[in-house]
């Protein structure tokens, strides 16, 4: 029995998806190899020869600045802006699923920052904090510029999961006899438990690469993409590709952890209890 001939879309569509799968991992590519190259390596091919000590130089002083407490900065910042994003999101999420006074003026308010250029965002954060005589540094202005980047865009996730939740498993838990908070713990953050997960790591990767809103709010100290940004008319080196190697590595570990946890949590809903 003859196979199904493929249409002539199918070749063009196959192609394309090729093409952008080349023009997405390409660069990722070329930076990781150009970051393996010996002491005499420069940032241009060919290679000249092979080592690991372009990696380890990452965690060295620099000419100017260095990437560790960089990396630490951004890190913690992005910890911060995740727990606090998630927490924001799940208790709005919850407050719109009835509707109150003043409800669209507050949903309008919330997404109208990702209107608003980033850099104007930047401008004025940094401005208010220095007339309130509080200063700019990255655990202050510049959590809250991040805060107007990755809220909105968590409230309107958990806006649309819990459009889609049946409030009957509320209904039948207080029946029972349970309380508000147990009813949200042993019902709904388990129903919901994936989502939040998503949200939360959609938030840290939103505040670990995020530029513009912290280039004028975070002070006298950088975080990772500033110090790049500072270090790319300095260091002229593959040190900084073996930066861009570790820190898409760190990327990818944290995309697998989410998966990971994802489905653990998936399998468990899925799985009947024992009595």
């Amino acid at each position: 029995m003859e196979g199904k001939k493929r249409p002539l879309s199918y070749y063009f569509l196959a192609g394309f998806f090729g093409l952008f799968v080349l023009f997405l991992y390409g660069p990722m590519s070329a930076v990781f190899i150009l970051s393996l190259q010996g002491p005499e390596g420069n940032l241009t091919f060919p290679m000249k020869g092979f080592s690991l000590m372009w990696m380890q130089s990452v965690f060295e002083e620099q000419r100017v600045g260095n990437f560790t407490d960089a990396f630490w900065r951004s890190l913690w910042l992005g910890l911060i802006v995740m727990v606090l994003t998630v927490i924001t999101s799940v208790m709005s999420g919850m407050a719109f699923r009835s509707r109150f006074k003043g409800a669209n003026w507050i949903f309008y308010l919330t997404i109208s920052s990702l209107i608003v250029p980033s850099i104007l965002i930047s401008l004025g954060i940094a401005v208010v904090f220095n007339l309130a005589g509080l200063g700019n540094a990255w655990y202050t202005s510049a959590l809250g510029a991040h805060l107007t980047w990755t809220i909105p865009f968590a409230f309107l996730i958990m806006l649309g999961i819990f459009g889609r939740f049946n409030p009957a498993y509320e209904e039948a838990s207080r029946d029972l006899g349970a309380n508000d908070t147990t009813t949200f713990w042993q019902i709904v953050f388990p129903l919901i438990a994936s989502s939040v997960i998503g949200v939360a790591f959609l938030s840290f990767t939103l505040s670990y690469d995020e530029f513009t809103r912290t280039s004028l709010a975070s002070g006298d100290t950088n975080t990772l993409p500033l110090e790049i940004f500072g270090m790319t008319t300095n260091v002229t080196s593959p040190a900084l590709y073996a930066l861009g190697t570790l820190t898409t590595i760190f990327s990818f570990a944290l995309i697998g952890f989410a998966l990971f946890a994802i489905a653990y949590l998936s399998n468990r809903q899925s799985k009947p209890k024992r009595e």
